[in-house]
């Protein structure tokens, strides 16, 4: 069993304040309505005349009253002078529209995140494509199941943010950006989002993790209707060893839970996580099985039909990466709907 993390702050800001973590580095915690997460944390970092805003949270009423909160209260009188976004998810860049307005600031951000948010965000319909109703009967959804994801629309990422800046900053890997007179180093990883910024201060001995790292979840990694043979988690797990450059002594500021020390603990334990579900994955893939029928491999708990969805975007994650190390291969069968069945490299492997 891994040592457990620690976490050195003793306590969280409420919702319109901040603590001080590192000197002019202000930790800002805001309510978020995705179950499961409820939070998200948000930093300001102090940078000469104004302040440098890393993320920005969801498109949502309670966090811009927040915000217009800390910036009378806290800030001491100076503007947001930049907004960086670690990646292009709605809880991270929802409000870089109104605030990149409100002080005529740039959003900083990494090419393939803000080419994503551009598009996503543009692209809404009432109801899925057609290609997209295809994709989960293909993973063995019934009639029902998708009856009701027709309901929910389609392309509702634009419900979630204000309008992406049409104008941005790229920033890219290895990367160092001067922020209050010190030196951050950009460190991209890759598999949660395409193209997710972490940020480096060796003098504070912080990381600003993202979602890369979390310290109590692995983060999301799904594959989606738009790319159905992507290998997002391939990808992460090649990233993780990306920053196990940054000292283990560092204080790692993550995008939910609490800042925590023991960074190589927890990219190990994410590596061995998801080697875990791989392996029992391949076993339950011995015969040849429908996806929807191996979610209780991967989710011991009860999904709803929302989470059910998001729960057959991660399975195939991990499908997609046994099918690359030729362990497991694809079988359609004669209704359509794709199996999974176990190679005899998956065999030897086990």
């Amino acid at each position: 069993m891994s040592t457990p993390l620690d976490y050195p702050i003793g306590s969280r800001p409420e919702a319109g304040s901040t603590i001080e973590v590192k000197p002019g580095v202000l930790w800002v915690r805001m309510p978020i309505p995705i179950p499961g997460l409820d939070t998200i944390n948000l930093w300001l970092l102090a940078d000469g005349e104004g302040w440098t805003l890393v993320d920005t949270g969801l498109k949502h009423k309670p966090i811009k009253e927040h915000w217009e909160t800390i910036f009378a209260r806290h800030l001491g009188g100076k503007p947001v002078t930049r907004i960086v976004a670690t990646h292009m998810h709605p809880d991270h860049i929802g409000q870089a529209g109104w605030l990149t307005e409100r002080f005529g600031c740039r959003l900083w951000i990494t090419q393939r995140e803000w080419l994503f948010a551009r598009m996503l965000s543009l692209d809404s319909l009432p109801e899925p494509p057609e290609t997209a109703v295809a994709f989960y009967r293909r993973l063995g959804f019934d009639e029902a199941a998708l009856a009701e994801f027709r309901s929910w629309g389609y392309g509702n990422f634009a419900r979630g943010v204000t309008p992406i800046p049409t104008s941005f900053r790229r920033i890219r890997d290895g990367e160092e950006i001067a922020i209050g007179g010190r030196r951050w180093r950009v460190i991209v990883g890759e598999g949660h989002s395409p193209e997710h910024a972490c940020l480096h201060s060796p003098e504070l001995g912080l990381l600003i993790s993202g979602d890369q790292v979390l310290p109590k979840i692995s983060p999301h990694i799904g594959v989606y209707p738009s790319e159905p043979e992507m290998n997002p988690l391939g990808d992460y797990l090649a990233s993780l060893p990306r920053l196990k450059v940054v000292p283990d002594e560092t204080l790692v500021l993550p995008s939910h839970g609490d800042p925590f020390l023991g960074l190589h603990r927890r990219l190990d334990a994410l590596s061995h996580h998801h080697d875990a579900r791989l392996e029992a994955l391949a076993a339950a893939c011995a015969e040849p099985r429908v996806l929807v029928d191996v979610l209780p491999v991967l989710f011991k708990r009860e999904l709803n039909a929302r989470s059910r969805f998001m729960a057959a975007h991660e399975a195939l994650a991990h499908v997609n990466l046994l099918i690359a190390r030729g362990q497991v291969e694809r079988v359609t069968g004669a209704d359509g709907v794709l199996r999974f069945r176990a190679t005899s490299r998956s065999e030897a492997a086990a």
